[in-house]
């Protein structure tokens, strides 16, 4: 249930993350690289139980 949850609120993050936004476009890759590395862990930790 946990890891679930942490699942759609890192899918959130990632595409709150994305650039669209003219204020946001000097930001680059950084925001949205950390919300997928973070989602990779969630996912990973999922797959073997850890969570």
């Amino acid at each position: 249930m946990l890891g679930t949850i942490l699942l759609i609120a890192l899918i959130l993050i990632l595409l709150g993350a994305l650039p669209t936004w003219p204020h946001s476009r000097g930001w680059g890759y950084y925001p949205s690289g950390t919300a997928s590395v973070l989602l990779i862990i969630v996912i990973v930790l999922l797959l073997t139980g850890r969570i």
